[in-house]
């Protein structure tokens, strides 16, 4: 497992968020659970609003998981998802805006069914062996409109964005 490193500028996202036990209802990758309907939320306001969007910069999705001091050894999350903006100015009234900092990432990217274990090795092996810090206490998945086809399609792709310094 071996990450690409590279340094992004500030990342302006446009989307809907989630605060609470993502796997109440359903475990797992799971499009039942909090956030695959959270997912849908977005993408059924995506379809339909989608002009209202002006400064989308591409179709492609991103979910921001964030840990919160004293919030990191319960089941409760924060996650946002949402497009990359060029302008976070006149959004509609459905969205809310985030700003991710500049800093270096590693970048994992995942196929197939090592989409939904290639997580735990990431922070279980590669960042303890690698002898870096995260920078932030959040993680990016990246869900490329080209290479990302679906949670059980095995030529999907899904890169994994970890902060780091």
């Amino acid at each position: 497992m071996k990450p690409r490193i590279t340094v992004k500028r500030k990342i302006l996202l446009a989307g809907i968020d989630f605060f609470g036990d993502p796997y109440e209802k359903a475990g797992g990758w799971s499009e039942g659970n909090a956030i695959g309907q959270l997912w849908k939320r977005f993408e059924a306001f995506y379809q339909s609003k989608k002009g209202s969007l002006k400064y989308a910069v591409s179709e492609s999705g991103y979910e921001v998981w964030v840990d919160f001091e004293g919030e990191k050894d319960t089941k409760n999350k924060y996650i946002f998802v949402g497009v990359e903006v060029e302008k976070i100015e006149d959004l509609p009234l459905e969205l809310v805006a985030r700003t991710l900092p500049e800093t270096r990432y590693a970048v994992f990217t995942l196929k197939g069914p090592e989409i939904k274990t290639g997580l735990s090795r990431i922070w279980k092996e590669w960042l303890p062996e690698s002898g870096l810090v995260t920078s932030f206490d959040y993680l990016i998945e990246y869900y490329d409109s080209q290479r990302f086809k679906g949670l059980d399609n095995p030529d999907s792709e899904l890169d994994f964005m970890v902060p780091i310094r």
